[in-house]
């Protein structure tokens, strides 16, 4: 059960309420079967008549042990369950933990929807283990042993049977159960978890769904699936039931065994009959303590499902220790790639092959190329959101890998093409670096950006819905302006924005970023005369580099790109005008 080596772990850090849990269902459990007794005692010695402080006595220890069982019952609920989630907290800190610097790399590999499903729905899961797999065995063994030792002072047979009566209950009913159990490994949560999938993507890509005319068949699918699910969950309940219906006839039987046996040891003269009801009475409580043993297969095997499917959610993606080392802020970095490659898994084509490039610090760089070519996945290797396949890519006089991730985001000002946007006010969404600034300069960067007259408390939907695309590059681009740092990586920034607005946008970057070094990823062409080189990129190699007037004197790839740009926008002006005058 290596699958839930943590949870374990976890355990351990836990042990103090874990052993006063225990202690109390062994207390609750004893008096419970003290009070059914001695109730069982006292119906029986009525009937002889027996003196009046006798019945005080015994009415006395009756109400006092109901009570003792409540107070137990009490504080072992109280404590097991506040170690449950205890121990749940420490398994989503722990899974969180690891999780996060496996986010970048996590989310290409991982369907978002069944992600959710093991993070909710597979830790959530693991709150039975001790409840149910763990715990029952250790409350129903002690108790049992107990009964078992207060049965043998009046019948060694009884307490024989009773001893027979708890090794089919702890063994051959759960064993039953394991069997039918078998054909049903974890098929409830792979179906919740598929659901959860198909859930997610229906709500994310409704509008694209409803536009194609998609939305039933996706819906019909959906509904498959939800039928699937519950069969699934109404064979899971029908095998609990089973088990729960086979340990109470078990219980039962036994009671009618020493019903039987007794009233065979009072007739040969070897019990008195006082004693009888006591012992049914023993023998009916004692086997409500080990009721829980008919479903810990179930749960047992749930348990270890889930907890394969957290463990495959790292082997997925094995952790990456993160280094120490730290981006000197002090002043902007250099830049340098050598001979770098980078494939993504199962990819048939690397992605960028043997790249080389130098960029000294301070420098204002601009990457283009069609679409494809490899330029944002350059600058993801320049974030560590990716691992050069081959080569070494240094900021500085420091290699990369040698680089905190975290130190690293948190000193570069970055645009990517498709930034997050919280539920909240539009103030939230300005601040999520925490730095501490007035509403006027929140006011004045916005109105850097083109967003004049916007008001901080205005609500924002989740990604940002009731912005337009060039409003989110320009709040994403005004977020960047908040932040520190003499690094710039810019993916596309502008891709959303007209012609004019652009101009102003780049302008005011690069006046922002006057001395940091500045990187910027653009499939568009405009205002790249004011870069000190332009990278052109195709096919995942670099085949051009040097100053605009270089590049434009050579009449190469990037003069082609240029021509072609000027010869599309002369069309559109020309259709524009064409508009107008019609």
């Amino acid at each position: 059960m290596s699958e839930l080596s943590i949870f374990t772990r976890a355990m351990l850090k836990e042990r103090k309420d874990i052993l006063l849990s225990i202690l109390g269902g062994f207390f609750a459990g004893i008096a419970g079967v003290v009070l059914f007794s001695t109730s069982g005692y006292l119906i029986a010695k009525t009937v002889f008549a027996p003196p009046l402080y006798t019945l005080i006595i015994l009415t006395s220890l009756v109400k006092i042990l109901g009570l003792a069982r409540a107070g137990s019952r009490y504080g072992e609920r109280l404590f097991s369950h506040r170690a449950t989630f205890s121990l749940l907290s420490r398994l989503r800190t722990t899974f969180f933990a690891k999780l996060v610097p496996l986010a970048p790399r996590m989310l290409d590999k991982q369907r978002s929807g069944d992600l959710l499903a093991r993070i909710v729905g597979d830790i959530e899961g693991l709150q039975f283990y001790f409840l149910r797999v763990a715990y029952p065995p250790i409350i129903v063994v002690s108790v049992f042993l107990a009964t078992v030792l207060f049965a043998s002072f009046f019948s060694i047979w009884i307490a024989l049977l009773l001893v027979v009566g708890m090794l089919i209950t702890a063994f051959v009913v759960p064993a039953i159960v394991q069997i039918g159990q078998r054909k049903a490994d974890g098929r409830v949560r792979r179906k919740r978890a598929a659901f959860s999938t198909e859930a997610t993507e229906m709500m994310q890509g409704f509008i694209d769904l409803k536009v194609y005319g998609r939305l039933e068949q996706r819906q019909n699918e959906l509904l498959t699936l939800s039928d699937e699910l519950t069969d699934a969950q109404q064979s899971d309940a029908h095998r609990l039931l089973r088990g729960q219906s086979l340990h109470s006839f078990v219980t039962f039987f036994v009671s009618w065994g020493v019903l039987v046996l007794g009233t065979y040891l009072i007739v040969s003269g070897s019990l008195a009959g006082v004693f009888l009801a006591m012992l049914i009475m023993a023998s009916m409580t004692v086997f409500d303590e080990s009721a829980a043993m008919a479903t810990l297969p179930t749960y047992k095997k749930d348990s270890q499902f889930a907890a394969r499917r957290l463990a495959e959610t790292f082997e997925a993606a094995p952790p990456v220790v993160e280094p120490a080392g730290t981006l000197d802020d002090s002043a902007p970095p250099s830049i340098e790639l050598r001979q770098v490659s980078l494939r993504y898994e199962e990819a048939w084509r690397p992605v960028l092959s043997g790249v080389s490039l130098r960029l000294p610090a301070g420098a204002k760089t601009a990457i283009v190329g069609a679409s494809g070519s490899g330029k944002s996945s350059l600058l993801e290797l320049l974030l560590k959101l990716q691992t050069p396949t081959l080569g070494q890519v240094m900021l500085g006089s420091t290699p990369i890998e040698e680089l905190n991730a975290e130190d690293l985001w948190h000193k570069s000002r970055v645009v990517l093409q498709q930034g997050h946007f919280f539920k909240g006010t539009l103030r939230d969404n300005l601040l999520v670096d925490d730095a501490a600034y007035t509403d006027s300069e929140l006011l004045e960067v916005l109105e850097q950006v083109d967003l004049p007259g916007r008001k901080l408390d205005e609500l924002m939907l989740e990604k940002g819905e009731n912005l337009s695309d060039g409003e989110k590059q320009r709040l994403a681009i005004a977020r960047t302006l908040l932040k520190k740092g003499r690094l710039w990586l810019l993916d596309e920034p502008t891709s959303s924005l007209d012609y004019v607005t652009e101009r102003r946008i780049l302008k005011l970057l690069l006046e922002r970023a006057q001395g940091d070094t500045l990187v910027l990823v653009s499939h568009r062409l405009a205002g790249l005369q004011q870069m000190d080189v332009i990278v052109v990129m195709d096919h995942g190699e670099i085949v051009e580099a040097g100053s605009y007037n270089d590049l434009m004197a050579r009449k190469g790839y990037f003069y082609e790109m240029k021509q072609l740009e000027r010869q599309m926008i002369g069309e559109e002006n020309q259709e524009e005008r064409q508009r107008r005058l019609g």
